[in-house]
């Protein structure tokens, strides 16, 4: 007897069908959810484990003496080192410092560095959510995991410093955008330009510009170069200027300027308060002049027009040996790819490039806000099914692995003694610290090779770059850095001179030399002036050239300590503590 007809059956077979598939996106959906918590796991482990084990140096020095000395003149809006006005930067950055301080128990190198890392764990976050929200969950999870174990954004996660605290939020602004963009009214748009003000409190004006410049030229050019040309070269002016104004409704509505005007309030009233306690308008002229005049005529920092095009892979190594077919990728045409959202990503990409390219003033690390759009458009090619990728995209790629492999292999050296292999003075460097942990990381690496080599597609590659990536930063950052700390002499240096100088530091100055934390004094120390100053000091802390091209009658007691590997400059640029000859009488 036949209970189903022919129709009946293969309905009921669908549907059966239907279930499975629909059960199998819940499990995968669960399976990548939990991934999602793993690399946030992980990228916590990079960005707080021994955080603050390290010596601060370079520009962490400024970030640590303007706190230390908010706090010991309870003046939080008048920002010095070594007492003089220090406002290149907005407040908002020494304040998240501060407030680390209620959690480390005082200033000192954790404190100083805790924003940033939390900044670095909220960035991969935030990158997660928009990713799943471009995407879908599996691409976000790639993403995010890109971004955690890229150089740059590991070391500058690990640094005093505001640049991560930039890169965090402008993914919070352009995921807020993303997630509205089909309703240009309400009042959302007041919360992009909160948090566009708030980003900027702690670095700088980058905080409204990266993002503005994202979704304004996103927008313009949302349905492709060609849709907007036509847009912009056909028909009556007012109704060119009607379609260009309507691609852009997120900032023409009637809520834009109630939340300029918020905005406005929220990045001025630190800079009022000053003022009004004060009397002094130079945090407002600092904001012109670090963001404006050094855009467009550069006081320092010039470097060439094509910095960046090499600077992007130091930034985002080791995945930068995968940056050319990720490039290939992107621009590759298909008609199965979602324009629209990759559209946005490469928009992303592009327009941070280009604006930085632009600019008069460049440094290697101010590309940072671009490393979560290259992640992403590295996790859609990673993700992109083998048979979808193009010819050169696949050579690209086995290119860029071979690369990895031949960088495992290089790094076997690391086991060797420098003198082996390296001519004097690099023959006098240390040994690699912490053989066991770096053994951890060769092992892990070449059984990661092994297991792509075994067959060579995009998913073996990319758990092979990962695991290469992760295993790299945790040796490098939390155990080979640290460890570097027994030869460097700032702050060996800063007891000494605390000993030698005593209960004498109303007779200590300073000439031309930056701030010198590790001192720890309780007021501020003058400069040294050597035309008139000669008698006047008992003690002096200079650089090791000036000693002699100032021609003093002076006593070299103390210096930092340098070595053999050090380059002549770095030696020229080390400390030293003078006692000053008395002035000779009449």
């Amino acid at each position: 007897m036949q209970l189903f007809s022919p129709m009946e059956r293969a309905q009921r077979d669908a549907v059966a069908d239907d279930g499975a598939v629909a059960a199998r996106r819940v499990e995968d959906e669960r399976w990548w959810r939990t991934a999602a918590y793993a690399v946030m796991a992980l990228t916590a482990v990079l960005c707080f484990a021994r955080l603050g084990v390290r010596a601060l140096w370079a520009s962490e020095f400024r970030w640590a003496e303007i706190v230390r000395e908010m706090l010991l003149t309870h003046d939080y809006f008048w920002p010095t080192i070594n007492g003089h006005v220090y406002f290149d930067k907005p407040l908002g950055s020494y304040w998240l410092v501060i407030a680390a301080t209620w959690l480390t128990g005082g200033m000192n190198e954790a404190a100083a560095r805790l924003p940033s890392a939390v900044a670095g764990l909220l960035a991969v976050g935030l990158l997660i959510l928009l990713g799943r929200r471009l995407y879908d969950l599996r691409t976000a999870v790639l993403a995010g995991f890109i971004l955690a174990t890229s150089f740059s954004f590991v070391f500058w996660s690990r640094h005093a410093d505001a640049d991560i605290e930039t890169v965090a939020g402008d993914l919070a602004a352009l995921l807020l955008f993303w997630r509205n963009r089909e309703r240009p009214s309400g009042w959302w748009p007041v919360g992009l330009w909160t948090l566009m003000a708030i980003t900027s409190l702690t670095k700088g004006l980058l905080g409204f510009a990266l993002p503005l410049l994202v979704i304004g030229v996103y927008s313009s050019i949302a349905d492709g170069w060609r849709a907007l040309g036509k847009d912009l070269l056909h028909g009556p002016f007012a109704q060119r200027l009607n379609r260009l104004i309507e691609r852009n409704r997120w900032f023409f509505n009637w809520s834009t300027p109630l939340a300029i005007g918020c905005a406005a309030a929220i990045y001025y009233w630190p800079f009022a308060i000053s003022h009004m306690r004060t009397g002094s308008t130079k945090g407002l002229a600092m904001v012109y002049r670090e963001n404006v005049e050094r855009y467009f005529e550069p006081f320092d920092h010039v470097g060439p027009i094509y910095l960046y095009v090499y600077v992007i892979f130091g930034l985002l190594a080791p995945w930068s040996v995968f940056l050319p077919a990720t490039l290939a990728h992107a621009h590759a045409s298909s008609a199965s790819r979602d324009e629209h959202r990759d559209r946005f990503v490469l928009t992303f990409f592009w327009a941070t490039f280009i604006f930085f390219t632009l600019s008069g003033s460049r440094r290697s690390y101010y590309l940072l806000p671009i490393l979560p759009a290259a992640a992403l458009m590295m996790a859609r090619m990673f993700t992109a099914p083998g048979t979808s990728l193009n010819g050169l995209t696949r050579i690209l790629l086995k290119g860029g692995f071979a690369v990895l492999v031949a960088g495992v292999a290089i790094s076997t050296l690391a086991f060797i003694p420098p003198h082996f292999f390296l001519p004097n003075p690099w023959g006098l460097l240390p040994a690699a610290p912490d053989r066991a942990i770096l053994a951890i990381y060769w092992i892990g690496s070449a059984v990661a090779l092994g297991y792509a080599l075994r067959k060579l597609d995009s998913e073996r590659i990319f758990l092979a770059g990962a695991t290469i990536a992760w295993l790299f930063m945790f040796y490098f950052f939390i155990f080979a850095m640290p460890a570097g700390d027994a030869w460097r002499g700032e702050k060996d240096f800063a007891h000494q001179v605390r000993v030698l100088v005593g209960d004498q530091s109303a007779s200590l100055a300073f000439y031309n030399t930056g701030p010198i934390y590790y001192l720890g004094l309780p007021n501020p120390v003058p400069g040294f002036n050597p035309r008139r100053d000669a008698g006047r000091w008992r003690w002096v802390v200079m650089r090791e050239r000036d000693v002699e091209s100032l021609g003093l009658t002076a006593n070299v007691v103390t210096r930092e300590a340098v070595y053999p590997w050090d380059s002549k400059q770095h030696c020229l640029n080390a400390m030293v503590l003078v006692r000053m000859a008395p002035a000779s009488a009449g």
